[in-house]
């Protein structure tokens, strides 16, 4: 199946990249150049091209099975191998052990959150090391995620799916990651959850931090991204700005099978 105005084919592959960098203004936080990456003898990426400029929000989109988690894996190096090239604000990492792409201000929010079920909420935010200097206090973190406040002394086995998104994501944040990867940070959670999470990643959008979303939820994903890339079986085959996006949206509502 193409995608809307695929840039698959003969060519399209640079017709992407130079895409991506005429749209991405501001000192590049991230690069990625024909990317491979495999799990065991399972080749899942196919030469992803994608940069991500400093301060700005990317969704990754595509059906379940396109690479989109597998992107985000193999920026950090948790694939089995990958190949081609990651440029983390210009450093190249794609030979580099996970613990030092780190500590070069990634911040990763999985899916399955990795909360520690007998540590209190505050514990488990106060367990992982810093990164970088400048992370957000715990005070600044409890006031953009005030349900964390009351919860803090709960056991983070008590915690709602929805609280213990927001632990994830605030744990990170405390870290002084910069490049935040945000894996379905909305999935099966709330309206009101998802609410609350939208205006946490705008706060955090506002306050310069640059983000990389795989995102299912389209109408979350939409008013927050400067850009969205469409993935493919490992391909990435478009990319859509977001003044572009009102004329798209039929078409890519048809690629993502809403």
């Amino acid at each position: 199946m193409s995608a809307p105005g695929t840039a698959s084919g003969p060519g399209g592959a640079a017709r992407t990249t130079a895409l991506t960098a005429s749209l991405t203004a501001a000192p590049e936080a991230l690069r990625l150049t024909g990317l491979h990456a495999f799990y065991g003898e399972s080749h899942v990426l196919h030469g992803v091209d994608l940069s991500v400029g400093q301060g700005e929000v990317v969704t990754l989109l595509g059906r379940n099975g396109s690479g989109r988690t597998t992107t985000l894996r193999a920026i950090l190096g948790l694939t089995g191998r990958r190949t081609g090239s990651v440029m983390v604000d210009g450093v190249e990492t794609v030979a580099m052990a996970t613990h030092r792409i780190v500590h070069l201000g990634v911040g990763y929010c999985p899916e399955e959150r990795g909360i520690f079920a007998s540590l209190t909420a505050e514990e488990n935010l106060l367990l992982p090391p810093p990164v970088a200097s400048g992370g957000m206090s715990v005070e600044e973190l409890y006031a953009m995620f005030p349900n964390l406040a009351e919860r803090r002394k709960s056991p983070g086995g008590r915690l709602s799916g929805g609280e213990q998104q927001m632990l994830a994501l605030a744990r990170i944040l405390r870290t002084g990651a910069r490049l935040l990867l945000l894996d379905e940070i909305t999935e099966g959670l709330a309206p009101v959850i998802v609410q609350a999470l939208g205006r946490a990643v705008a706060a955090l959008r506002a306050r310069g931090y640059t983000m990389l979303l795989v995102e299912q939820n389209f109408r979350f994903a939409a008013p927050l991204a400067d850009r969205h890339v469409l993935l493919e079986n490992g391909h990435v085959v478009d990319t859509i700005l977001k003044a572009d996006l009102e004329g798209r949206t039929a078409s890519l509502h048809r690629f993502l099978g809403v």
